[in-house]
Formats: structure tokens, C-alpha cells, sequence
């Protein structure tokens, strides 16, 4: 099913039009009504007359989050405060938190965004969708919301948190579409197994998962445990939030909305565009946005771009699954190394529950690489031996994936915490020196 087909199976040289159309209104729009890009611009000699097609779009100058920062809280802003109806911002735990301003258009097209996700998913105005993103300032439930209501279906605005309510309420009120992180799913998952409700009285059948990057395996955990089919959903705070782009039945990338939000693939050192198919740091110019456009805004997130005609019948550009965030990556005695690896390792393990903290130090001005894991209660012994396997087990796998073997912890069943929102996976104290 697609919920806009003519642009969703738009040929490639008619949607390089439309791209192109729509880069040259937005750039006029940022340039004359944006400071801070008119400035940008100017520094760079670039005026909107030398953006003709959308291959122009390398002459504009990148942004990038510290920018948002140092413009706290309207300085990007590209309307005036009387159209925008709308804030949102993100966390500021690593300093000022960074504010998106949309107006009702904006707003109108990132409901249609979601709609196209949730379509793709094969989600209906007859299915009950739980939202358990959390809601506020942050994107995810009310962007999985507003997605919901716009394909006609009803929505359970449940936000995170309050668990037991939520697997009460998903129960009674026949919830089949589950909108969440992943990791806050699993704890879902775990909850109501150990709940006196049988599975197999839950409606779900879908799950709508997004705002941190999981692994395949990790799907196959949630599927399995939850009864569902398992969808990625992809965006960002600074683009729009969730629904730029959505996996489809085929799940072999995430098809882009690329009519609205053109993706580029650049390497994160040069910043020159790479060969087609090749991996770098995805970057997104907003094509329509009123309130507050982003041109070139890089992203951190690591993928490759696939252009070829999905199976599906989409032709929308699909992303690769996202390796993880260039700022994310961990640099242990000179290996780069990814949570998303140590998660694949430990969920293709079937001794270990889906859940590990990393806790990088450094001792003797040597690294140090801990991974703490859980086992599952059936595999869980006093004999030595059978944990000193294990331990080896593990920690072998992992050094033939990352290239680094870690020190392998075994903790107590559920005692690494669980999270209701975003996962929180590292610690590493060695920022603190």
C-alpha cells in the first residue's frame, strides 16, 4: 500500500525536477529570510541566482549542530514568530538545547511523511496505534501522533513510561500498532511476559520503531518476543522528527522522502560527496520547510544510499541500516568501534539477553574496554567453568567482529538498566581526563 504513489514511484528524472523546483524556493527563502544563511552564503560568494538544478546543491555551505546552539533559541528561524505554531527542541545534555520552529504547513507535511511510514508498514485507518514515544518538546510523539490521526486511524497517546499501565491499556484497549524506541519495546517485551496477560491476548502487529539506531537482531528479538512485524522508522529533530523515512514490506532500506528531504552521502573528514553506493556521513537539505530550513545539515549518521527500484515499487532512494554516528564512534587502543557491533555480537548469542553497558577507561595510559551483559536465568550457573565459557565465548565473537576483544562482565538478571526513551549504552569516563 502507499499512501502517495505518484510521488512514491515518481521516475528519477521527473523527481530531480521536482527537487530541483523546490531547492531554488528554498534557498531564495533562506537567503531572504534567514540571517544567519544569508550571512553563510555571503561568506561563501553564493547567491540563490547560482542555484539553477539540484546538482547545485554542493555550492551551499553545510550546517551543522553547534549551530543551532549558538543561535539559541529562534536564531535560524526563517518566519516570523506570528506563523510558527510550534516548537520543539532536543535534549540539552551536552549543552544548550537546540530549538525547531514549524509553521501549520510544516506541520502538514510531517504528518504526511509519518502517513507514508505507516502505510508502508500496511497500517490502516481501522488499526489502534499506542504512541509510547515520549511526548513535549521532544519529536517522537506527537510526530508518530499527528502520522496516526492523518491515515484515519485511532490513536492511544500514551507517551513512556508508567509500564505496567501501558501493557494494561495496549491489552484492553486492542492496540496493534506499537510506536516506541526499540529499547523501550524490549522492556515492553520483558514486562509483559512476566505480566499474568498471555501473549497471545495482545492485538499487536506492528511496531514502529525509531530515535536510536538497532540492529537486525535486534528485530528478530522484538518480533519474536512481541508477536509483531518489526519496522525501522528514521528522522531527526532538526529535519522534522520521525517519518523521514520508513522501512517498506521488502525491509532492504529505508526508502527516503527524498520529494521533501534530499539526502547526500559525504565523507566526514573531507566533506566531498562519495561514489555512489559508498559509505559517509548522510547529510539533508529540507526542500519545503517554511519555519526553519536546514541546508545541508550533517547529520553524524553513517550509511550508504541505494538508488535502485525497490521490489515494492517505490522508487524513493532507501538508506542503508546506519552503522551508528560518526560522533558516536568509539576509538579504543586505535580500532573505531560502535555500540551497534557489540549489540549485533550479544543478539546473536542466544545465552544473552539484549541488554549491555559499555564502560571505556583508561588505565596505565592503556584503554580499557568493559562490556557488562546479562545472561538469560536458564543458562545462569555457580559452576566457574560454565560462566568462564561463556565469558570466552562472547568476548572471542567480539574480537572477530570490532577487531578488540573487551573484558566481558556477567551482572545479575535486570540489573543493567532499562530505558523508557532513548537508550543509553556508553560510558566513557576516559572524557572526563
Amino acid at each position: 500500500m502507499m499512501w502517495n504513489e505518484t510521488v512514491e514511484t515518481m521516475n528519477r528524472e521527473d523527481m530531480r525536477k521536482l527537487q530541483s523546483y523546490r531547492l531554488k524556493r528554498v534557498v531564495e527563502h533562506a537567503y531572504h529570510n534567514s540571517t544567519f544563511y544569508r550571512r553563510k552564503m555571503q561568506e561563501m560568494d553564493v547567491t540563490p541566482n547560482d542555484i539553477q538544478t539540484i546538482d547545485d546543491i554542493v555550492k551551499l555551505p553545510f550546517t551543522v549542530k553547534q549551530d543551532l546552539r549558538d543561535n539559541y533559541p529562534f536564531g535560524l528561524m526563517a518566519a516570523p514568530m506570528s506563523e510558527i505554531v510550534r516548537l520543539h527542541a532536543s535534549s540539552g545534555t551536552t549543552g544548550k538545547p537546540i530549538v525547531v520552529g514549524s509553521t501549520r504547513k510544516d506541520l502538514s507535511i510531517w504528518a504526511e511523511a509519518v502517513a507514508r511510514c505507516l502505510y508502508a508498514y500496511g497500517a490502516t485507518k481501522n488499526d489502534i496505534a499506542q504512541v509510547s514515544y515520549g511526548y513535549g518538546l521532544f519529536t517522537g510523539g506527537l510526530g508518530a501522533h499527528a502520522g496516526v490521526e492523518t491515515i484515519g486511524g485511532t490513536v492511544i497517546p500514551m507517551s513512556s513510561g508508567n509500564t505496567e499501565k501501558q501493557i494494561q491499556l495496549m491489552h484492553d484497549f486492542g492496540a496493534n500498532i506499537l510506536c516506541c524506541t526499540p529499547s523501550y519495546a524490549l522492556f515492553l517485551a520483558e514486562t509483559i511476559h512476566a505480566s499474568n496477560i498471555p501473549l497471545k491476548e495482545f492485538k499487536l502487529r506492528i511496531g514502529a520503531f525509531g530515535a536510536e539506531p538497532w540492529t537486525d537482531n535486534m528485530r528478530k528479538e522484538l518480533e519474536e518476543k512481541l508477536n509483531i512485524k518489526a519496522y525501522d522508522i528514521y528522522g531527526l529533530t532538526e529535519i522534522c522528527g520521525p517519518g523521514v523515512g520508513g522501512e517498506c514490506e521488502c525491509q532492504n532500506g529505508t526508502h527516503l522522502w527524498e520529494d521533501h528531504f534530499f539526502p547526500e552521502i559525504v565523507d566526514p573528514v573531507t566533506l566531498q560527496p562519495v561514489a555512489p553506493g559508498e559509505q559517509g556521513e548522510l547529510v539533508f537539505t529540507t526542500l519545503t520547510k517554511e519555519g526553519m530550513p536546514m541546508l545541508r545539515y550533517r547529520t553524524r549518521d553513517l550509511t550508504s544510499l541505494n538508488y535502485d527500484k525497490c521490489p515494492c515499487g517505490r522508487t524513493a532512494v532507501r538508506m542503508n541500516r546506519i552503522l551508528g554516528r560518526s560522533d558516536d564512534m568509539l576509538i579504543i587502543r586505535g580500532v573505531n568501534v560502535f555500540p551497534s557491533q557489540v549489540e549485533s555480537v550479544i543478539l546473536e548469542l542466544p545465552e544473552f539477553e539484549p541488554h549491555y553497558f559499555i564502560i571505556v577507561d583508561r588505565v596505565n595510559n592503556t584503554d580499557t574496554f568493559q562490556v557488562q551483559v546479562e545472561l538469560r536465568p536458564e543458562y545462569y550457573s555457580d559452576e566457574m567453568n560454565k560462566v568462564l565459557a561463556l565469558k570466552k565465548k562472547i568476548a572471542t565473537r567480539m574480537q572477530s567482529v570490532i577487531g578488540i576483544q573487551p573484558e566481558i562482565r556477567i551482572v545479575e538478571p535486570r540489573s543493567i538498566e532499562r530505558s523508557m526513551g532513548k537508550a543509553k549504552h556508553v560510558q566513557d569516563n576516559r572524557k572526563l581526563y
